[in-house]
């Protein structure tokens, strides 16, 4: 009987899982550096909402790409 479950794809998976966080987390930074003021500051402290969309729409799109990428 053929085995369906494999130990090398659990160790594939949880590699490309955390290059693909790390990968986001890095390009998350960047923005946060391109754009002016403190990210955290503003969304967090000040309420700016339409920079939580921004940030919260630009991660969703990372992620998409990074996932496509990584899938092949």
């Amino acid at each position: 009987m053929e085995q369906v479950f494999s130990f090398k794809y659990l160790v594939a998976a949880i590699v490309y899982s955390l290059l693909g966080l790390l990968i986001l987390i890095f390009s998350t930074w960047v923005f946060d550096k391109i754009t002016p003021g403190d990210l955290w500051k503003e969304i967090a402290i000040e309420k700016n909402l339409p920079l939580a969309i921004a940030t919260g729409a630009m991660i969703i799109a990372l992620g998409q790409i990074i996932a496509a990428s990584l899938h092949g």
